[in-house]
């Protein structure tokens, strides 16, 4: 928990660490953290938005639409092959009372809030040694983002138009200094300089 009138700025992951923190949560039979981290990761969705998913949402389908609860605005997002398998093999392992629950629903019956994700994912940084240092559920869309934005370092602006618009930025340069490139770019300056 950041204290009170302080800043506090999520950090994304690299992507080989996300993947095998997936993996990790899922072989210690903590699925639905590893399904939140999946999901995060693969779709950039608000962690609000993927609270709200429901289990026939997802399941069994390469693509459904939702509506942001930020924006209002309607989105489709497409799962790949790999996403499929896993949210199938959570929700075998999580066995929901059906398929219209929600998909992370704690002991209590009960959707968790973000704050209650928040701590969780704090234990699970200290548990798992996770590397970054500010890691919230935001670091989930970050990561995303950044992994999208390296995959497409050929063309790098191409990249930042796509982000611009999955995460309805009003600019790429709102995208930049929301993945950190812009902070990167500036620091860059100093290593131009010789002596």
């Amino acid at each position: 928990m950041s204290q009170k009138y302080s800043t506090t700025t999520a950090d994304f992951l690299v992507w080989s660490d996300a993947m095998n923190l997936i993996r990790k949560l899922a072989k210690d039979n903590n699925y639905k953290m590893s399904l939140l981290v999946a999901l995060g990761c693969f779709t950039g969705l608000r962690i609000s938005d993927i609270l709200a998913l429901r289990w026939n949402q997802i399941l069994g389908v390469s693509e459904f639409t939702i509506i942001e609860k930020k924006t209002g605005k309607k989105r489709t997002l497409r799962l790949n092959p790999q996403l499929q398998k896993h949210i199938q093999e959570c929700y075998e392992h999580i066995q929901p009372i059906g398929v219209k629950a929600p998909i992370l629903v704690s002991q209590k019956g009960t959707i968790f809030t973000i704050q209650a994700i928040n701590r969780i994912l704090k234990d699970i940084k200290k548990k798992y040694k996770v590397k970054i240092k500010n890691f919230s559920c935001h670091s989930l869309r970050k990561t995303f983002g950044r992994q999208v934005y390296n995959m497409n370092s050929e063309n790098s602006e191409l990249a930042l138009v796509k982000l611009m618009e999955l995460f309805n930025h009003s600019s790429v340069s709102i995208t930049k200094r929301y993945l950190g490139l812009r902070q990167e770019e500036i620091l860059e300056t100093y290593d131009c300089l010789s002596f």
